[in-house]
């Protein structure tokens, strides 16, 4: 992992935990559902930049050689392992 990549990781975990321990205090609360919800959509927006952060530094490590290689099968067998994490973290909650 590149060391920008993961400190700006570690900063949007911290956030991410701050947001969900807040979740939990909400219901504890019996909080407005829809603010419950909100809170709920910024955790999942962070999750996101977070996974975003993770696959576009595997592209610049892991990606850049496999990409590079003069192996076909090596270089289709990256292609297919980025888009399988991709077709996941696109699906609709």
């Amino acid at each position: 992992m590149l060391p920008e990549n993961s400190a700006a990781i570690r900063v949007a975990l911290k956030k991410t935990r701050g947001m969900v321990e807040k979740i939990d205090t909400m219901l504890d609360e019996d909080r407005y559902c829809i603010d419950i919800a909100q809170q709920v959509n910024a955790a999942i927006g962070l999750l996101r930049g977070i996974n975003r952060t993770i696959l576009v530094n595997h592209l610049h490590t892991c990606g850049r050689d496999k990409l590079a290689s003069p192996d076909k099968k090596k270089r289709q067998e990256f292609i297919d392992e980025v888009l399988q994490v991709t077709e996941v973290t696109g699906r609709k909650l």
